[in-house]
């Protein structure tokens, strides 16, 4: 394999893994330990829409974040995944050769 499949292949791994890491260190611990609270009956209820508190700050801070990670190792799987499928290049030696004998064909 060549060295670029190579990198290709590292970096859309390291991609893959960074956004599992990040989504279950950030938002699933985010909504397992702090968001998720009882009812409290207190005068902001009606934010704990499905037993969770929208209001919390934790929320305003990980979330925004989160996104931005994601979309950054997207852009890494992406970048790796075009690595790891394009061919090599063709070498300009074969590529002169076709075009002169492309030349002598037409002559």
């Amino acid at each position: 394999m060549a060295k670029d499949k190579v990198i290709g292949a590292i970096v859309m791994i390291i991609g893959i893994l960074i956004a599992i890491v990040y989504t279950m260190g950030s938002i699933l611990d985010l909504l397992f330990t702090t968001i998720w609270a009882p009812s409290s009956g207190e005068w902001d209820e009606w934010t704990h829409l499905f037993d969770i508190d929208w209001l919390d700050w934790r929320l305003f801070v990980v979330a925004p974040m989160w996104l931005l990670i994601i979309l950054i190792a997207i852009i890494a799987i992406w970048i790796g995944y075009s690595m790891l499928t394009t061919p090599a290049p063709v070498p300009l030696e074969e590529l002169e050769e076709e075009l002169a004998a492309e030349e002598e064909s037409e002559e």
